[in-house]
């Protein structure tokens, strides 16, 4: 039973850490990456899609995305839903594809960005510390329920905190490693 607890006590934390990871490759850095427009969802027939699924997105440079449409037809609403994501800049529509050119970031834009990627940081923290509090109610109750000893349960309440204690650092890691990314010029 305590095994269990803590095999999805860990499974847990694996999870937000994967969800922060995610969020950070949403954040800009020196050079863009398609996945600052990997949440933009574009009106396909009536339908919100991901603009990946409407046409092909390509990094052709440091600066610069292209959106390659499917259907030439989608050009406008790609276009429409690009600027109503508000991602920093301006479609260019050439009547073929379109492009975003992204300005090089100024040192207070790069320290936003870090900001944003510290607070990305501490809500999976956060999390990570309510999924230690889920499993040390769970334990807890096991041990009220005499179903453990009181000396399984601080075992395994320990093993829990060993847990969370190398999630945060794998979540601080992460943290300093997508920082110096975002600084670097």
């Amino acid at each position: 039973m305590v095994n269990e607890i803590l095999d999805h006590t860990s499974e847990n934390m694996d999870k937000s850490l994967e969800a922060l990871k995610r969020d950070f490759a949403t954040l800009r850095t020196g050079k863009v990456t398609t996945t600052i427009v990997d949440n933009i969802k574009v009106d396909y027939y009536g339908t919100p899609t991901a603009l990946n699924q409407v046409g092909s997105v390509i990094a052709t440079d440091a600066t610069t995305i292209a959106i390659t449409p499917w259907e030439k037809s989608l050009l406008p609403d790609i276009e429409k839903a690009i600027q109503e994501a508000n991602i920093g800049v301006n479609p260019n529509n050439d009547g073929d594809f379109i492009k975003l050119f992204f300005p090089p970031m100024t040192a207070e834009q790069r320290q936003e960005i870090v900001k944003q990627a510290k607070a990305m940081a501490e809500n999976a923290r956060v999390a990570i510390r309510n999924i230690r509090k889920e499993a040390n109610n769970k334990i807890k109750k096991l041990e009220k329920e005499k179903e453990i000893s009181e000396d399984e349960s601080k075992k395994a309440q320990e093993q829990v905190q060993k847990l969370t204690d190398e999630h945060i650092a794998k979540v601080d890691e992460a943290f300093k490693a997508k920082e110096a990314d975002i600084l670097k010029v």
